[in-house]
């Protein structure tokens, strides 16, 4: 979401996670590298506003946003050019059918409708899958979604662009952040 404010510092984003706790987190921590003197440095146009700061939303001084709200929190009279969806789906809720299909039901019945563009606008559901009807089983299942599936380790050879005329390459065994989580840790759970 910085990377993004820094390019285009007009932009209009929701981002909403299962929890509001963790919407917040996420939210401070955008507000955190946006207030670092390397951002300021590599993003001179892109600046919070004092107008609105604060742990749900800022307004860049370009008159961009970013607004944090939970999944299945009220969006009425918001808009966006980009709407992201982290972890829809609380783990351990994944299990009950009904509370599966109130996220599906939220982000079909408000966050589509959220986008200020239909046409340009832009819906990212970034998670991992907890049950095979999760909202991203649900998309994936429908065509006019791109998906980008990366398991902790990689089964098949994959090249995957990261920029223009610039890719990553991974391989069979490949693990996905190795600092994080190494091929032994991987294995044992």
């Amino acid at each position: 979401v910085a990377w993004l404010l820094g390019r285009h510092p007009t932009l209009k984003m929701i981002c909403a996670s299962y929890s509001q706790e963790l919407a917040i987190k996420l939210h401070n921590d955008t507000r955190a590298i946006m207030r670092s003197a390397w951002y300021q440095q590599l993003f001179p146009r892109t600046r919070i506003s004092p107008e609105k700061d604060s742990e749900s939303e800022i307004v860049t001084t370009l008159r961009g946003s970013r607004l944090a709200t939970s999944v299945g929190g009220t969006l009425t009279g918001r808009g966006g050019d980009v709407i992201i969806i982290d972890d829809p789906h609380k783990p351990n809720e994944a299990l009950s059918a009904p509370q599966r299909q109130a996220v599906v039901d939220w982000f079909r019945n408000t966050v589509i409708s959220r986008l200020d563009d239909k046409r340009k606008g832009v819906v990212i559901v970034v998670g991992q899958r907890v049950h095979r009807d999760d909202l991203s089983g649900q998309l994936l299942s429908e065509s006019g979604w791109t998906p980008l599936v990366l398991p902790a380790i990689a089964t098949v050879r994959e090249r995957i662009q990261i920029g223009e005329h610039v890719y990553h390459i991974r391989e069979v065994g490949d693990v996905l952040h190795a600092e994080r989580e190494s091929r032994d840790d991987l294995d044992r759970i």
